[in-house]
C-alpha cells in the first residue's frame, strides 16, 4: 500500500444500506491493512477549524513565561501546556521538537469518572472556548467511526459507546517551531504508535506525517483540506488481537529550506473510561491467531505508557 485510503462518513450515516455496508467494509479493510484512513464527512465545519487554528497560533506565539504558567506539575502533561522537548517516543530519550497544549472533558462525565480539570488560559477566553467546541465535534465523529468498526468486528453497533462517551479523551494542539540549528537525532515526532483507541488528526495537509506500511516503507500520509486522518491506537489493537493495526508513524523534519516555518497539527486522542477492559475480544482469537496480549484495563495501560513517554515518573 502506497497511500492511505479515503472514506466518507456520510456513507455510514446514509439511509442507503449499500453505502453504509461499503463504508464498514472499506474502513475495516483499511484498518486491517495499514491502520490509517482519511475521513471526509466529519462533524467539524470550516468556520470552527479556521477559528481553532487562529487561536492555536496566537497561544503558541505568547512568550514562554506566559505559556509556562499553564504547565501544571503532577498532571503528567494530561491537561494544559507541555513545553518544548519534554515528550519523547517510547524507547527513546531524545525529546521531540514540539510543544503542545491539552484539553480534556469540559463537564464532569455522568459515568462517575474523575478527570483533572481543564487548564484555562486567562489571556485567551476564545482559545478555551474553541478547544471545547472542537473536542465535542471530534468526540462525536469518533463515536460513529467506532460504531462502524464494532459492526466490522461482529459486535453490537454501540459496543464502544459506554466506554468512550465521557471517556478520558484528549485534544492536543501541537506547535512544531521553526528549526534553528541542525537537530541532533531529534525529529518533530519520532516513530511511535498511539496509546488510545483511535486518533483523529487535523492538520495533515502537507508533507511531514509518515506511516510505515507492512513492507517497512515510510509513506506520506497527506489528507485533503476537508479530511481528517484517523488511525488505530494500541488500545484498540490489543483489544482486537492486532486484527486492527496500530501502525507506527512519525513527523519528519522538513527540508532545510523550510526550517523557518512552524507546523501545527491537532490530534484528538480518543480514550475510553479507565476501567474498560482491554482483554482480547474472544472471537478475535483462533488457532491461527492465538491470544497475543495480557489482560489489562485502559487506565493501567495508560499509566504504563505515560512512564514510557517520560511524562510520568
Amino acid at each position: 500500500m502506497k497511500q492511505i485510503p479515503s472514506v466518507n462518513l456520510h456513507d455510514f450515516l446514509s439511509d442507503d444500506a449499500n453505502k453504509r455496508n461499503e463504508f464498514i467494509q472499506n474502513i475495516g479493510k483499511a484498518y486491517e491493512d495499514i491502520g490509517f484512513v482519511a475521513l471526509k464527512g466529519h462533524f467539524l465545519n470550516q468556520e470552527l477549524v479556521d477559528e481553532l487554528y487562529t487561536q492555536v497560533r496566537e497561544f503558541f506565539s505568547l512568550p514562554y513565561e506566559t505559556k509556562s504558567k499553564y504547565e501544571i506539575q503532577g498532571l503528567a502533561g494530561q491537561r494544559g501546556y507541555t513545553s518544548f522537548g519534554k515528550e519523547h517516543a517510547k524507547g527513546r530519550t531524545t525529546g521531540d521538537l514540539k510543544e503542545f497544549f491539552h484539553f480534556g472533558q469540559h463537564e464532569p462525565p455522568a459515568n462517575g469518572e474523575e478527570y483533572p480539570e481543564n487548564v484555562l488560559v486567562d489571556e485567551s477566553p476564545a482559545f478555551n472556548a474553541v478547544g471545547q467546541k472542537t473536542f465535542a465535534a471530534l468526540e462525536k465523529t469518533g463515536c460513529f467511526v467506532l460504531r462502524a468498526l464494532a459492526l466490522h468486528l461482529g459486535l453490537d453497533e454501540r459496543y464502544f459507546d459506554p466506554f468512550v462517551k465521557g471517556g478520558n479523551s484528549i485534544l492536543r494542539a501541537i506547535h512544531y517551531p521553526p528549526i534553528t540549528e541542525e537537530p541532533k537525532k531529534a525529529e518533530r515526532a519520532a516513530a511511535h504508535g498511539d496509546i488510545n483507541l483511535i486518533t483523529l488528526l487535523m492538520g495533515a495537509q502537507g508533507r511531514g506525517l509518515q506511516v510505515q506500511n507492512h513492507q517497512g516503507e515510510w509513506i506520506d500520509a497527506i489528507a485533503e483540506e476537508d479530511e481528517l486522518v484517523i488511525n488505530v491506537g494500541d488500545m484498540l489493537s490489543r483489544h482486537t488481537n492486532n486484527k486492527l493495526k496500530s501502525t507506527i508513524h512519525r513527523v519528519v523534519n522538513p527540508p532545510k529550506s523550510a526550517w523557518h516555518s512552524s507546523r501545527y497539527s491537532i490530534p484528538f486522542f480518543m480514550h475510553p473510561v479507565s476501567d474498560m477492559k482491554l482483554d482480547v475480544i474472544p472471537h478475535c482469537i483462533d488457532d491461527e491467531h492465538p491470544k497475543r496480549f495480557k489482560d489489562i484495563t485502559a487506565g493501567e495501560f495508560l499509566e504504563e505508557r505515560l512512564r514510557d513517554l517520560g511524562l510520568r515518573k
